[in-house]
């Protein structure tokens, strides 16, 4: 079985600035502060994918990405998951000019996985990219407010790609994170 995950990842100079953004702030609150390797956007997580359903897995999402067109995305804005006043994870948002065709690039490495046999995590689609977790509930309200200040470079997504997570393997007992393979739009 194997923890894995769709995701976009930025480009390195969109990876550094956000980086950079926050590197200054992150001492004056004790979060689990996410590295630049792991900065993304999920797209589909899936806990548990059987070996067997692996290969049947890539071939349709591969499908899955030759169905979609690039589009531009920025990283800019902030939000926390369940809320603000009791957050445990704080995030950056997203913008594009071209919601629906991110939108359909979720739905499309969702359904991929699902028709391959695994089982998708997750409620409805929300754009972002984690920044921190809190671990308990905290109010989060000054680190969105700070992060809405915040508008990245604009990138052109033209791939997705699939990830395992194991999880406790990285630095400081953090996920590891290696991609199995990228997945070219159209």
């Amino acid at each position: 079985m194997n923890r894995m995950f769709v995701a976009v990842v930025p480009p390195e100079s969109v990876i550094e600035d956000l980086d950079e953004f926050m590197s200054v702030r992150r001492d004056a609150a004790p979060f689990r502060w996410s590295t630049p390797d792991q900065l993304h956007l999920t797209l589909a997580f899936a806990e548990h994918v059987p070996d067997r359903s692996l290969d049947d897995a890539i071939e349709r999402l591969a499908t899955a990405a030759g169905r979609r067109t690039p589009f531009d995305l920025t990283v800019t804005g902030g939000g926390a998951f369940p809320n603000v006043v009791e957050g445990k994870v704080l995030y950056a948002g997203v913008e594009t000019d071209a919601a629906e065709e991110l939108d359909r690039t979720a739905a499309g490495a969702k359904n991929a996985l699902v028709k391959a046999g695994v089982e998708v995590d997750g409620g409805r689609f929300r754009p972002h990219v984690t920044v921190a977790r809190t671990g308990a509930p905290v109010e989060l309200s000054n680190w969105v407010r700070l992060l809405d200040a915040y508008r990245g470079p604009t990138w052109t997504v033209s791939s997705f790609v699939l990830v395992h997570s194991r999880l406790g393997e990285g630095p400081r007992k953090r996920p590891a994170y290696e991609v199995v393979a990228e997945f070219p739009f159209g």
